[in-house]
């Protein structure tokens, strides 16, 4: 027997061979799906250990079940552009597990949207989710469409073709789509127009996101951001330490950044630089944040053009760039994969203290171990930023009893979901011999939350 946890070689052997066969198996059904099997791998590392303590679920067949989407829809939209040009996109949206409540994700308009980064997201936010501890299963959507450089018309008639294809997939108890990139209240709006024209009446719970003038939840635009600097908040006070002093980076400029460095520096933080896709910007006076509102949310201009309003601002060309500011904490907000191990490295070597992660995995598996080996503080996505969708399980339940709450309430209520992940997650970890190591007891707390309902629902 192994003295230290009870288990036998036997059993450890078998968790272990578990996870082996059902990733080798995953690896072989999903070929070239590169986001997809690094969101699995990073997951089943994990897992080891919980196979030990609950042997049912190998019998259950639960990680089989649980890395195969319940559905995936693929379907063309077909478009016609202000010159009278039929175009066509690609439209997704997968279903991936409803155990513990109605599908819930967002729906993204990028170019480089496909299969694989629709199922890694759907995969992430099946524990986002259920870390919440709200009743949301999850799914994630979208299109290969690129709403830059689009009209407004163009872009209505792209999202109204888009939804009417995925209408026949959703509904208030059966699957909520979201925001996410690219598609803000604006896209959404035309959405639950299209939605509710199509079903001849008024659905308020179909999506979230919504404009709060017609049924959508104060704060939501703000959740994501606030969320991920509360987390990392909660990370600090373990070692007796805040936000308040501290430089902070932040990658990104659209409403998880933005919102990220407006909570940061509320809790006494100085923001020295933030990106956009073409390069990032250095203000030694600390970011305005209300500059940055102006450039992104209301003229949609490049993040170079804040140097029109503050003289002492410095921009460099090149994203990723920004990882060589000297910082405490590194705040990355933009996308997937965009921080490296060698960009690890140079933040670790600069004296970073905290990284909380405010996109959907945006650090390398490389760059996450880099940080864990040298003891840096780590706030994985799936928890750290998990308030949007958090936010948007609050606004399904105003639309369900017809109210609104105040943005006061919003906060606290977020506020309280943040901490109370962040103690899950930490108590996971511990619990599972990997004691502050919050990416392991992200991955164990969220799995062990939807691994139970599926044993309780039985298999299907």
């Amino acid at each position: 027997m192994d003295l230290l946890n009870g288990n036998s070689v036997e059993q450890r052997n078998r968790a272990n061979d578990y996870v082996h066969e059902v990733y080798e198996m995953v690896k072989k059904r999903n070929p070239g799906e590169k986001e997809f099997l690094q969101a699995t791998r990073e997951i089943f590392d994990s897992l080891r250990p919980v196979f030990l303590k609950h042997p049912e679920f190998i019998h259950n067949g639960i990680l089989e079940r649980i890395t195969e989407p319940d559905r995936v829809i693929t379907f063309r939209v077909a478009w016609e552009d202000d010159v009278g040009k039929v175009q066509v996109n690609r439209g997704f949206r997968v279903q991936f597990n409803n155990s513990i409540g109605p599908y819930k994700g967002g729906i993204r308009f990028h170019p480089t949207v496909n299969s694989s980064i629709m199922k890694f997201l759907a995969f992430e936010q099946t524990f986002k989710n259920a870390l919440t501890g709200q009743p949301i299963g999850a799914g994630k959507g979208g299109s290969d469409f690129n709403p830059k450089g689009k009209s407004e018309r163009e872009v209505m008639r792209f999202t109204q073709s888009f939804i009417t294809e995925l209408s026949k997939y959703i509904g208030p108890d059966m699957d909520v789509p979201a925001g996410d990139i690219g598609v803000g209240k604006r896209e959404i709006g035309y959405m639950f127009g299209q939605y509710n024209r199509l079903k001849g009446g008024y659905e308020a719970g179909v999506f979230t996101g919504k404009d709060p003038n017609h049924g959508g939840s104060l704060g939501r635009k703000e959740a994501t951001g606030y969320g991920t600097v509360y987390f990392v908040e909660e990370m600090l006070k373990q070692t007796g330490d805040s936000f308040a002093g501290k430089n902070v980076i932040v990658s990104g400029s659209g409403n998880v950044a933005i919102y990220a460095m407006e909570k940061a520096i509320e809790c006494g933080a100085t923001v020295l630089a933030c990106s956009d896709s073409g390069g990032y910007i250095y203000d030694p006076n600390g970011i305005n944040v209300e500059t940055v509102k102006q450039i992104k949310e209301f003229t949609n201009q490049r993040i170079q053009d804040y140097l029109k309003f503050h003289k002492n601002a410095v921009y460099y060309e090149g994203c990723r760039n920004i990882w060589s500011v000297v910082c405490d904490i590194a705040l990355p907000c933009a996308t997937q994969n965009e921080l490296v191990e060698e960009d690890a490295k140079l933040l670790i070597q600069n004296g970073v203290k905290a990284i909380g992660e405010g996109a959907n995995m945006p650090c390398t598996e490389e760059a996450v171990l880099a940080f864990q080996a040298k003891g840096v503080l780590f706030g994985p996505a799936k928890a750290a930023n998990a308030g949007g969708v958090a936010v948007s399980a609050m606004e399904m339940s105003q639309n369900s009893m017809r109210l609104s709450w105040s943005l006061e309430e919003v906060d606290e209520k977020l506020k309280q979901v943040m901490k109370n992940i962040f103690e899950s997650c930490h108590e996971a970890a511990a619990s599972y011999g990997s004691p502050g190591n919050l990416v392991v007891g992200a991955n164990i707390a969220g799995f062990l939350k939807v691994a139970d309902a599926m044993v309780a629902h039985g298999i299907h």
